[in-house]
């Protein structure tokens, strides 16, 4: 069957530069995300890929958590019971039928968008607590969020300044910090919500900030990320311009995706990266929690000395 029920002609002219609500029938998918999928998912992943996550009321109260060798099931109840959040990034390469699933996701979008060409595609699956929150933040390539289970309530808010500062964005470009920017209560008056339920998707506009909160029950959703050659372009704006802004102490003017500055700045970013300084200065993730489903949080924090850090 296919993912999607329609793509109309309004989807098509709003695609890319406005926000797009779809519908599509992953929330049938037993096979895929079943309880019992979804734990042996975890315990196969890279853990690489896997980021698990807690959150506090406010945004400076939240870790990273280790698994600890739990078993699926029990990563499950935790979830269930406490207040954590799971990123499985690139579950494409983990289970090949997610593989088949991506491809048909992009197949229809791109033979519905008529120019809209991708590459660098992944699938990433989220599963989360009731009570869960993801603060605001932004994404670097294009995105699509698609609600399996349970209720989410995502606000949505410009690309812009002051909602987007450019430096902030150029740090999280260079994996210098994580995707996380400076929010104000006040920027809610501004924002575009949405509640999804199982089989809504949403694409909204390139790097537009967002956060989320669950609604009431154990939430299962769908990311999927992309790059076409503008999102390339602007990746690669955003990067000479942190170079130049940090490394160089130059205040960057332009933040135009072509002509002679841009075509520098993109010559200025691959030699960086070749020459291993992003990996040298990337933000590393500490563990700084431990999955236990008998906590009142579903985690329990790490002594300092049992910490862990991994690479981002």
């Amino acid at each position: 069957p296919r993912v999607f029920d329609k793509i109309d002609s309004r989807d098509v002219q709003l695609w890319g530069n406005h926000t797009v609500k779809l519908r599509h029938n992953l929330a049938a998918r037993d096979d895929l995300f079943s309880d019992g999928s979804l734990g042996n998912l975890i315990e196969t992943i890279d853990p690489k890929h896997l980021d698990i996550t807690t959150m506090g009321e406010d945004v400076s109260t939240w870790g990273h958590v280790d698994r600890a060798g739990q078993p699926g099931s029990k990563v499950l109840e935790a979830i269930r019971g406490g207040r954590v959040w799971i990123n499985m990034q690139s579950i494409e390469r983990a289970d090949p039928r997610f593989q088949d699933l991506l491809d048909q996701m992009y197949g229809e979008l791109e033979g519905s968008l008529p120019g809209f060409k991708t590459f660098k595609r992944k699938l990433g699956l989220l599963i989360s607590s009731p009570s869960a929150r993801v603060f605001y933040h932004f994404d670097v390539p294009g995105q699509a969020l698609w609600q399996v289970r349970g209720r989410k309530r995502i606000w949505i808010y410009p690309p812009t300044r002051p909602f987007l500062p450019a430096t902030e964005v150029e740090n999280v470009v260079r994996s210098l910090a994580m995707e996380d920017l400076s929010y104000e209560p006040w920027f809610d008056d501004y924002a575009e919500v949405y509640d999804m339920e199982p089989g809504d998707m949403l694409h909204w506009a390139l790097n537009g900030p967002h956060r989320v909160s669950n609604l009431d029950s154990v939430c299962v959703s769908l990311t999927t990320e992309h790059w076409t050659s503008s999102i390339r372009r602007s990746y690669a704006m955003h990067y000479g311009n942190g170079i130049l802004r940090n490394a160089v102490g130059v205040r960057p003017r332009s933040s135009s995706l072509d002509g002679p500055a841009f075509w520098a700045k993109a010559g200025l970013t691959a030699a960086w990266r070749k020459s291993g300084m992003q990996k040298k200065q990337s933000y590393k993730r500490v563990l700084t929690y431990r999955v236990d489903p008998a906590a009142p949080l579903g985690v329990v924090p790490l002594e300092e000395k049992d910490r862990i850090t991994v690479d981002h």
